[in-house]
């Protein structure tokens, strides 16, 4: 049985690394090959062919769901029931929308839109909308959030823009419901922890700050803030124990089984809380792993500790084939199964202190080899922080705003337990804070797999039983993650990565021995693509410090991400044209003409026009000539600047160039071209973006050069070996099933 499970799992599990999915026919053919070797016994290939074939089934189906290509970017009206939560946060509201209907096409049948400066939206409304539709897209970097495979997994099938709509049906159904509950919440005085009790009685964590995220994040407790299989598992735990505590005590009716009595009290409790959140996706998977747990110990406890987790792990992926595109699925499953590992099969019974302990122990070291993997923070504040902060969200807080929700209705009663909760949160988040300030989260580099390998050997070395022989050697292994050996460039030669940022810029520059970064990418609002962008990517390629920072110019879409970058990596100097525009703890020096250096054979010089009269004029030009192949990195110069500079006596030639200020009308001058005659030139932009970049008339004077055009919002991050003559490479291209090309 557990070979049947196994074999399905994994056929189901294989659809995560595909680069393609199969063809209709080859899915046709997988289940027939499937039943033909049943009568040979061959039953684990058989189902390992089923899991395969639904699961790329089951993919197909939602890429199909798709916005059709020759509606991308229009503008069309519709009508839509709101589903969920919605999100309003610094003047944008952004919702999804369910029941899709439109006169003029064939719609998606769930959209994630946004409203700028839109009216308070409640879920289960119904709202005719016109909406700037765009197909799934995502940024594409060396390490940074995966947006298109959320959407696929999420079965979203086009993202929009509302520019305009009427209310057409009042809110209705459970999520109005649940909607009114999250203003009750909102409402009732909590230490100003009103939206983390949202969090953890609704799910909704849009009532966070980034500021709350960041500290969660530096201390590994995430996952406390979002309902998932732990609060579940612990009010099924509560219930449960509720009825065995009294059983033991003698007050439960001796004529009802007080163990069958527990089991579907306490899953009742996690589906009625699962219900409360809104039964997403991590909710359902909860939800099914208590059941078959309680199960198991009701009737099947013989059959051991894995099987339920098995078959849970099966239930899951039958249900939700794409759940396994999403990180958090594998952080789930694999703590479970870290726990099982740890506290199955020992000898006698463990202290409680001694069990919390083991615990975290089992936490931070097992599924280290999966956040290395992931290309998520490790927390060294992690173990200490979860040892306080999991019984106290479990024990108090979780059971207190669980209470004071369901007594809201009796007056005072209620909000004195949302209050209560609401100060054990205050004071356990100043608690996080300052755990945050002392061992803040940890990017590490990304490892060669071979090193990968030896990490994940030892963690599980070290998590064995302590009898087992030369145990403590598995430390050796994890050496890898201060050591790894760093590699750039042969001599001579420069890597350059144009980052893909969306509306913005950051070009990383790498050498045999040195790294430069040229602008940060930009901030809006809350989300800083330095720290979400450029600084995951950075330590994904091995950045482990910069000797320069040079920021072009003060504009945002150039330095909103710097001081991120600043703050997570060493940075030996910054350079920018408009040195005093710019953060005070950025220190910046000026950028001047004539600067030259050499960084392991590879020439640098930046030229400024001293009679700049804007930011765009003032951009800090950089030019980069490895091996006899030369790049210019132009920032947001105009036609004013571009003439400055051809009458700056250098050399203008080069193979490469960025098309200034990402392809504007007012850059990219015939008379640039014709000096510096690329054979290649670089746009960073975002897709669909409002400017209208690059221009039809820039791409037209680019094409009549034959120069070839590499666009982020096309290709992704751009990757080219200055000095080797060779084409670049886009990592759109590198094959995704889920991904937009």
């Amino acid at each position: 049985m557990r070979t049947g499970i196994l074999a399905l799992v994994a056929g189901l599990l294989v659809l995560r690394f595909l680069p393609a999915l199969p063809p209709l026919w080859l899915l046709i053919f997988l289940p027939v090959a499937g039943l033909m070797l049943l009568p040979f016994r061959s039953y684990p290939i058989a189902l390992f062919l089923f899991g395969f074939t639904w699961a790329c089934v089951s993919a197909q189906w939602a890429l199909d769901e798709r916005l059709a290509r020759q509606l991308d970017a229009r503008t069309l009206w519709l009508q839509g029931q709101v589903v969920g939560l919605p999100e309003a946060s610094h003047g944008v509201v952004r919702f999804e929308l369910e029941q899709v209907l439109s006169r003029r096409a064939k719609l998606p049948t769930r959209l994630r839109l946004s409203w700028y400066d839109g009216p308070t939206l409640r879920a289960g409304e119904t709202w005719r909308l016109a909406v700037r539709l765009k197909r799934p897209h995502g940024l594409v970097n060396p390490q940074s959030f995966d947006y298109e495979a959320w959407l696929l997994a999420q079965r979203i099938g086009a993202t929009g823009t509302v520019k305009s709509g009427e209310l057409i049906a009042p809110a209705r159904g459970s999520g109005a419901w649940r909607d009114r509950l999250r203003q009750q919440l909102l409402a009732t005085p909590a230490h100003g922890r009103e939206g983390a009790l949202a969090a953890l009685v609704l799910g909704d964590g849009s009532g966070l700050s980034t500021a709350d995220w960041q500290v969660l994040q530096n201390t590994g407790t995430v996952h406390l803030m979002v309902i998932s299989g732990q609060h579940i598992g612990l009010l099924a735990a509560l219930l449960y124990g509720l009825v065995a505590v009294l059983a033991r005590l003698g007050f439960w009716p001796r004529n009802w089984l007080w163990l069958p009595c527990a089991c579907v009290m306490a899953f009742a409790g996690a589906l009625a809380y699962g219900l409360l959140a809104g039964f997403e996706v991590p909710v359902q998977r909860a939800c099914v792993m208590v059941g078959l747990v309680l199960l198991w110990r009701w009737r099947f406890r013989h059959l051991g500790v894995w099987l339920p987790l098995l078959v849970a792990l099966l239930m899951v992926l039958l249900g939700e084939p794409l759940a396994s595109l999403q990180p958090g699925f594998w952080l789930s499953f694999g703590a479970v199964m870290l726990l099982i590992l740890i506290f199955s099969g020992r000898l006698g019974a463990w202290p409680w202190w001694n069990t919390l302990l083991r615990a975290q122990w089992a936490m931070a070291i097992g599924l280290l080899p999966l956040l290395l993997a992931l290309g998520l923070p490790v927390s060294a504040s992690g173990p200490l922080a979860n040892l306080l902060a999991v019984p106290v969200v479990g024990l108090l807080v979780v059971p207190l705003a669980l209470l004071g929700t369901l007594l809201l209705p009796v007056p005072g009663v209620g909000a004195a337990l949302l209050w209560l909760a609401g100060w054990v949160l205050n004071l356990l988040f100043e608690l996080l804070a300052l755990f945050a300030l002392w061992l803040p989260a940890w990017l590490p580099s990304a490892l060669p797999y071979w090193a990968w390998l030896l990490v994940a050997l030892g963690a599980l070395v070290l998590l064995l039983p302590a009898a087992l022989p030369m145990r403590s050697l598995g430390a050796l292994l994890l050496l890898p993650l201060l050591f790894s050996p760093q590699q750039g460039p042969e001599h001579g030669r420069a890597e350059v990565w144009v980052l893909d940022v969306g509306q913005g810029l950051a070009v990383l520059v790498r050498t045999q021995g040195h790294d430069l970064l040229y602008d940060a990418g930009p901030r809006f609002g809350e989300f800083d693509t330095g720290e979400r962008v450029v600084l995951p990517s950075l330590r994904a390629l091995d950045v482990r410090g910069l000797d320069l920072l040079l920021i072009s110019h003060a504009d945002n879409d150039h330095a909103g991400g710097a001081a991120a970058i600043k703050r997570g990596l060493p940075v030996s100097q910054v350079l920018s044209g408009e040195p005093d525009k710019l953060a005070p703890l950025l220190l910046a020096d000026a950028c001047v003409n004539g600067l030259s250096w050499n960084w392991d054979g590879v020439e640098f010089s930046t030229w400024r026009w001293t009679q700049a009269t804007d930011g765009n004029q003032a951009s800090c030009v950089l030019r980069i000539e490895a091996n006899g192949e030369r790049l210019w990195l132009t920032g947001d110069i105009d036609n004013d600047a571009e003439w400055a500079l051809l009458n700056s006596g250098l050399m203008m030639p080069a193979q490469w160039l960025l098309a200034p200020h990402h392809g504007s009308r007012s850059s990219s001058s015939a008379a640039l071209l014709e000096q510096v005659r690329p054979a290649a030139a670089l746009v960073s932009r975002g897709a669909h973006n409002a400017f209208g970049h690059p221009h039809d008339e820039v791409v037209a004077r680019y094409r009549a050069l034959n120069t070839q055009l590499y666009d982020t919002a096309l290709h992704g991050a751009i990757r080219i070996r200055l000095g080797a003559f060779e084409q670049a490479q886009g990592l759109r291209y590198r094959a995704r099933f889920w991904r937009e090309k």
